[in-house]
């Protein structure tokens, strides 16, 4: 099948004049990787009047620190992510990076990108969650505004005509944290489930994410309670490995439910394949509290 070419491409150099082209062109769609965008091109699903380029703004990709958090540029490429210095950083958000594809597309797809595009299988996206990220979203005449994640990726809040992700503030915790996905397939590959799990031990919790299983980054939040309810936080912060399958137990009833009882009473089983997927979440989830108590 064959794709119409775009009328206009538009490659402006600061974050402020690719809004104000946006505003411009009300039908054009801004692209940085073109990782999804050009999947949905070649599948005949979208055919942009016009593109605006976000590959030149150079204030976008990269990253300072501010006030005890790093602000993330949107146009980071996973690549960059994925280095030792960045892992230093933010260790569960390089781990997903790394584990977001074949060389090709993380050294095109990019932080900013894999949040608005909100796949499901987005590996970044569950780190953002537990991490409890902030996204600065830039409009017209300079305005910048700041989102949670979280409302983004739930639909709470949308971007409006003319708005871009600009950076994505992110809180530095100085502690363990993970990210552990589990694929179809061996290598990279795209996430049947994923979990990523940070400790806050300024606020003694335990802030967990599961991935790949809804349209959204789901928070096990009693889960999370329960288990940092556990953890001597002053001490060795070691928990027993029955402790550990319980959370991760937990952690995947609470993302995948029973299925609700029927008009006379009876329980329905899940099917096979949802039972192996539930299974699957509580070995990652304990794997992940494992990994970052050791």
């Amino acid at each position: 099948m064959t794709t119409h070419a775009t009328q206009a491409v538009t490659l402006p150099g600061s974050l402020d004049e690719a809004v104000a082209a946006l505003a411009a062109m009300p039908a054009a769609v801004p692209v940085a990787g073109g990782t999804d965008l050009m999947a949905s091109v070649n599948a005949g699903l979208l055919r942009p009047a016009a593109l605006v380029g976000l590959g030149r703004i150079s204030e976008i990709r990269g990253w300072q620190y501010q006030d005890g958090h790093a602000l993330l540029g949107a146009g980071l490429t996973h690549a960059r992510i994925g280095r030792p210095d960045f892992a230093a950083l933010i260790p569960a958000l390089a781990a997903a990076a790394r584990a977001a594809g074949p060389p090709q597309i993380r050294n095109a797809g990019t932080l900013g990108g894999n949040i608005a595009s909100a796949a499901a299988t987005g590996d970044t996206l569950p780190v953002l969650a537990a991490l409890e990220a902030t996204l600065v979203i830039a409009g017209p005449g300079g305005a910048r505004r700041e989102v949670p994640v979280s409302h983004l990726l739930a639909g709470m809040e949308m971007l409006s005509p003319g708005e871009l992700i600009g950076f994505v503030r992110v809180p530095l915790l100085h502690a363990p944290q993970t990210f552990l996905k589990a694929t179809g397939r061996t290598g990279p590959g795209r996430a049947l489930a994923s979990v990523a799990l940070v400790l806050d031990p300024a606020r003694r919790g335990v802030r967990c994410a599961v991935g790949a299983v809804a349209p959204m980054p789901l928070r096990p939040l009693e889960a999370e309670q329960w288990v940092a309810s556990l953890i001597d936080w002053d001490g060795e912060r070691t928990l027993v490995p029955e402790a550990l399958t319980a959370f991760g137990e937990y952690v995947a009833a609470a993302c995948i439910p029973d299925a609700a009882p029927a008009s006379d009473g009876t329980q329905e089983q899940l099917p096979p394949a949802v039972l192996h997927l539930r299974r699957t979440v509580a070995a990652l989830a304990r794997r992940a509290l494992g990994r970052a108590l050791s």
